[in-house]
């Protein structure tokens, strides 16, 4: 296991797989056991990665899991898929289309790491709005939120009677928030909902596990983008402008900064009346990070 990986056991049957310290590729997964069967939530980035994450499934079971939910499309999340023949890979409808239309667009952004033989396996199972997986006695309900927010097509993972919530990307933990494929607007109406949902551990989809409070800064985050791309586009100031003038202001501390400025062109395009979700070229603003930030973005999967 990699000295950065760390299983936690959050209630009766549920652990929170967290691969530390959160930041690009380094996701968190879920792993539910009872009755001597298991599930997944997402898996992991890299071939390796997702083999350690099966190993570690092995040991609170004696057999593979038989599902895999997906939260959402983005590689970090889906590549390991594969790793689990044996199970039922799950996820919004979306989901399936979407794993499929970006095949290893994740790894062409960083050619430097080490994928392994990555097979891309999409969601076999989908829905709508919300369907319910049981593992022995544990019962997980799978929300859509949506229409836009962090993806397209993010789905949490609710368990009403343990408290404990899977956020996927919607949520993040001492890591900077990340829209550009979804929505400012959006991201703020989702943490609303999974506020309403009243969990008491919150498994974020980087970074450390948490409490309710994880949702305060997403969200103190998210409003700031808002205020700042609605100032900028009044000022005429280019997003790029922007993010250098301002640098990333009180959230310094949270990994991955450089988010600031696709954030802030995700926050633009909402100012300037663009449908929520609406594609952006996510390429040309991983160009324009790498540009502002001084370097390209840091995967270390």
């Amino acid at each position: 296991m990699h000295a950065t990986t760390a299983v936690t056991e959050v209630a009766e049957g549920v652990h929170a797989y967290v691969q530390h310290a959160g930041g690009w590729c380094l996701n968190n997964a879920g792993i539910l056991t009872d009755g001597g069967h298991s599930a997944l939530v997402d898996t992991a980035a890299t071939e390796s990665r997702a083999r350690q994450l099966r190993r570690a499934a092995l040991e609170l079971a004696p057999r593979p899991p038989r599902a895999v939910v997906n939260t959402h499309f983005h590689g970090d999340h889906t590549y390991g898929n594969f790793v689990f023949p044996e199970a039922l890979t799950i996820g919004h409808e979306r989901t399936r289309t979407m794993v499929r239309a970006a095949g290893l667009h994740m790894a062409g952004l960083w050619p430097d790491v080490c994928w392994g033989d990555i097979e891309i396996t999409p969601p076999e199972l989908t829905f709508r709005e919300r369907t319910t997986l049981h593992v022995g006695a544990i019962r997980a309900e799978l929300i859509h939120i949506g229409p836009a927010a962090h993806t397209t097509d993010d789905t949490v993972v609710w368990l009403p009677d343990q408290g404990v919530l899977f956020t996927g990307d919607l949520v993040m933990n001492g890591v900077t928030p990340f829209c550009v494929m979804g929505s400012v607007a959006g991201s703020l109406r989702a943490l609303e909902q999974l506020r309403a949902l009243g969990a008491t551990t919150v498994v974020p989809g980087h970074g450390p596990v948490g409490g309710p409070e994880i949702l305060d800064v997403n969200e103190a985050y998210l409003r700031w983008i808002q205020r700042l791309a609605k100032e900028g586009t009044a000022a005429g100031a280019t997003p790029l402008d922007l993010a250098r003038a301002t640098g990333p202001g009180p959230y310094a501390q949270l990994l991955d900064s450089e988010r600031l400025l696709p954030n802030l062109h995700r926050g633009y395009a909402e100012e300037q009346g663009l449908p929520e979700g609406s594609p952006l070229d996510v390429p040309a603003l991983f160009a324009e990070m790498a540009a502002y930030h001084g370097r390209p973005p840091e995967c270390l999967a």
